[in-house]
Order: C-alpha cells, then sequence, then structure tokens
C-alpha cells in the first residue's frame, strides 16, 4: 500500500494540500504517483495564474498515460518547483517532499479529505 502522510488534506483527486506552508504547497500524493507509473513530463501553472478549486491546472504525463491536475484550492500560485519540473522522476522518488509541485496564495478552498479519510477512502496507510 502506498503512504498518506498526516498533517496534510487531500482532494478527491488525489492532490495535497499543505497549509502549514506559507504560501500553502501543492503536490499529488504517493498513491497518485503509484498509480501513474514512472512520472516524465509536468505541465504545470504559471506563477501569477489565478486557479479555482477543482478546476484542472496542469498536467501529469507517465510512461502508462496524462491525467488532469486539478487545483484544491482558489488562489494565485506564487511558484513554481523548477527541480520537479527539471526532474519528474521526483513526484515518484518523493511526492511529499522534493516532489512538491507549486505553491499557492489560498483564498479559499475546495473539499478537502483529512489524511485519515484519504487513506481510508484509497486504500492508503498513514
Amino acid at each position: 500500500m502506498s503512504n498518506v502522510k498526516t498533517g496534510l488534506r487531500y482532494s478527491e483527486d488525489h492532490e495535497w494540500l499543505d497549509t502549514d506552508a506559507t504560501p500553502a504547497k501543492v503536490g499529488v500524493s504517493a498513491i497518485a504517483a503509484d498509480s501513474l507509473g514512472d512520472v516524465v513530463h509536468l505541465e504545470l501553472p504559471e506563477v501569477g495564474a489565478e486557479l479555482t478549486a477543482g478546476v484542472a491546472c496542469g498536467e501529469i504525463e507517465s510512461t502508462k498515460s496524462v491525467t488532469d491536475l486539478y487545483a484544491p484550492v482558489t488562489g494565485t500560485v506564487v511558484a513554481i518547483n523548477d527541480e520537479v519540473v527539471d526532474n519528474p522522476a521526483l513526484v515518484n522518488e518523493d511526492p511529499y517532499g522534493a516532489g512538491w509541485l507549486f505553491s499557492v496564495e489560498v483564498t479559499s478552498e475546495g473539499p478537502l479529505l483529512s489524511a485519515e479519510d484519504y487513506a481510508a477512502k484509497n486504500g492508503g496507510d498513514l
């Protein structure tokens, strides 16, 4: 089973949100990374982009498929993780650390699950 990190909140679409970080950080869960397979390319929102919770804001391409990346919150993108853009494999290697995707100044949150609820719904381990 895939690890679900406690202290984060999760969208139904497998994005995580760390509101303890300022600005908030966004990434994809280990469950999503495992199901995607080897991530080979990321298309992330640009700095300054206005995001709407639940709306596609980018793409993740793996050796298996291309899937949309959804914004877990409404707000403005303030930073992109250039390391993960240059090395998309970080999403698979360290989805909750070096594999974070972007930071956002949050104006409102979409529906989010606790780590416990997300793990129970998706078969992950805390």
